[in-house]
């Protein structure tokens, strides 16, 4: 069950939250089962004249998955957060494969990301090793990357990545 001000969410598996920075909230599990939850957490880079993202509450099932151009449909993601609203610094996304789906060609990205296997298994080209269910990788900016999901299920993983902000040319000074 999640608080967030005076409003209680209930988040069932497939469940998103997107909690602004300042926010007062708890988080209980309410049933007898174990609870897993991936929480990420980084300091809001606010930019002049934009106000913070309102908070997020949703369900994967509730989001409409966006196909990747090119795929028949074998590569999608699910976005929680308004890919136009600059306000938000990061996105936590679902990117989906069905066996057969691949990243097209090796792909870079100026933001670090992480990337988190919610289910199946696939060969992430990061060091051409085999990915699965469980698995965490973080990839550094720059850093090619391809994905191919050869079944015999579906391939999905939990993504983080910066976004809307330039990257940092020095470090912040304290």
């Amino acid at each position: 069950m999640l608080t967030l001000g005076d409003e209680v969410h209930q988040l069932d598996t497939g469940g998103y939250a997107y909690i602004p920075a300042g926010s007062e909230w708890t988080l209980h599990n309410t049933s007898e089962e174990t609870t897993r939850f991936n929480w990420v957490r980084k300091a809001y880079e606010a930019v002049p004249g934009l106000s913070a993202p309102d908070p997020i509450i949703t369900n994967e099932r509730d989001v409409t998955p966006v196909e990747m151009p090119g795929t028949k449909g074998r590569w999608s993601t699910t976005r929680f957060a308004d890919p136009q609203d600059l306000r938000h610094d990061m996105h936590v996304n679902i990117v989906n494969f069905e066996p057969g789906g691949v990243i097209l060609f090796a792909e870079t990205h100026v933001m670090e990301h992480g990337l988190y296997v919610l289910e199946g298994k696939a060969v992430y080209r990061l060091n051409q090793d085999w990915v699965e269910a469980g698995d965490y990788m973080w990839l550094r900016a720059f850093c090619p990357q391809a994905c191919y999901a050869g079944g015999p299920g579906r391939f999905r993983n939990l993504l983080y990545k910066d976004v809307n902000r330039y990257m940092p040319l020095s470090l912040p000074k304290h």
